[in-house]
């Protein structure tokens, strides 16, 4: 073969990886997001100086509050958590109005949530932002049962505030709404698709567009995966999960105390993070960690709302002066959501419903898969995540580009969440709305 055959035949293939890159998986040819390692852009986010650009203030009402269920009667132990809290950023013409659904365990003015909600007001949209289902302050308020977790059970209550929030909105307001969108990240993502489907056959909003941002296929399994993350990378195991805890803040403390900082900003975590968390095993035990926190908040609340008697004893009434430390330590060394899952929500659905429904079935009931027809065969649903995303199984990623073809915009890396400030990502978010 001659100089020219080669050189001819080399640019073909160079332009087949382009065409493939560009086409079957939603990559950019340059995707610019400059954290490779999936654990460290999890943990780090991204760096300022490769963020959008955004409005450092915006128009908005924080720190409202609804009553969802005016006859419950919240245990003494919650009363702050009696009412509904939420937030909204308004435009002053008419526009859309999107919902956001915030990830596993957090709250409706969590950063991740903020960061949405400023993206989402530049594009000229209203925000509403609605804590997860998982949150302790949704279970107290807003959940049905007392028992998050359930994709079906999670959508109707989530579509129950939303249906709420628009009833009490007067009459001037709701003229200032063109249309309805709808956005989650992480478990939230997971959890728009099926409020989208409800709305299906409610038919309150007739979302034009959904976006599911860093979802997970099938909750209970990424839910495993990251409860493994800590069990498999805590130092001396998850007897020493209190040591780790305190080793790690002591890190954060003596790094800050001994530096040049004025604050706990990005850059101090960014300069800071090879010292703190030294080896991916230990970034992963962080991520674990963080998510063995959120969980204890999670089992503690939603034991206490069923009256389940799993580590309070059924119908023991606690007051708003008791110790709940130990409670907490039992819940915090639970054995993860499956735990959970198997002990908690599994036996719930099983008695209100199928008496001969297994643990199996009743998991991939809440699978994204229990509605993929409808995934499949909506064309305004959309979908943005990465490859390197440690929440997915195997086969998972091949399994977006199947069911959401053109749909889904698929990183090369970020992490989970990782990279939704990264300026292309923000952008591909408001094109996703802003295209017809």
């Amino acid at each position: 073969m001659n100089n020219a055959c080669r050189f001819t035949a080399g640019l073909i293939a160079v332009l087949l990886f382009l065409w493939l890159v560009g086409s079957s998986s939603g990559w950019a040819a340059e995707y610019g997001y400059p954290i490779k390692d999936p654990i460290a852009a999890t943990i780090l986010s991204t760096p300022p100086q490769y963020q959008a650009e955004l409005p450092a203030k915006i128009r908005v009402k924080e720190y409202q509050t609804i009553t969802i269920f005016p006859d419950r009667q919240v245990p003494d132990v919650f009363w702050y958590n009696a009412e509904l809290r939420y937030s909204v950023a308004y435009q002053e013409s008419r526009s859309p109005l999107i919902f956001l659904i915030a990830g596993t365990g957090a709250g409706y003015d969590s950063d991740k949530m903020k960061l949405l909600q400023k993206v989402f007001y530049k594009a000229g949209f209203h925000v509403v932002c609605l804590s997860s289902p998982t949150h302790p302050n949704f279970i107290v308020a807003a959940s049905s049962n007392g028992l998050p977790g359930d994709s079906r059970d999670d959508a109707r209550d989530i579509y129950n505030v939303m249906e709420k929030l628009w009833q009490r909105c007067p009459p001037e307001d709701k003229e200032l709404v063109s249309k309805f969108f709808l956005a989650g990240y992480s478990l939230g993502g997971a959890e728009a698709a099926f409020v989208a489907k409800l709305d299906e056959e409610k038919k309150v909003f007739n979302f034009a567009k959904v976006l599911m941002l860093n979802p997970p296929v099938n909750i209970y399994d990424s839910a495993v995966k990251i409860d493994r993350m800590l069990i498999d990378n805590l130092p001396g195991g998850i007897s020493h999960f209190n040591e780790f805890y305190d080793n790690i803040m002591q890190k954060i403390t003596e790094r800050y105390a001994n530096g040049d900082f004025v604050d706990l900003s990005y850059n101090f975590f960014y300069n800071a993070y090879n010292e703190i968390i030294p080896s991916q095993q230990e970034g992963k035990a962080v991520i674990g960690m963080a998510f063995r926190i959120s969980l204890a908040n999670l089992i503690f609340t939603a034991d206490v709302m069923s009256n389940s008697g799993y580590i309070v004893p059924r119908n023991l009434k606690l007051f708003k002066t008791d110790s709940l430390t130990d409670y907490y330590k039992v819940a915090s060394h639970c054995q993860g959501f499956a735990e959970y899952a198997e002990n908690l929500l599994y036996p719930y659905h099983r008695n209100s419903g199928d008496p001969n429904l297994n643990f199996r079935n009743y998991v991939d009931q809440n699978s994204l898969r229990a509605i993929e027809k409808y995934l499949k065969n909506s064309p305004k649903i959309g979908l943005a995540t990465n490859a390197d995303d440690f929440i997915l199984a195997p086969g998972d990623i091949d399994y977006f580009k199947r069911i959401f073809g053109s749909r889904a915009r698929i990183y090369p890396r970020g992490g989970h969440c990782g990279n939704l400030a990264y300026k292309e990502n923000v952008a591909d978010m408001i094109d996703f709305f802003k295209s017809e």
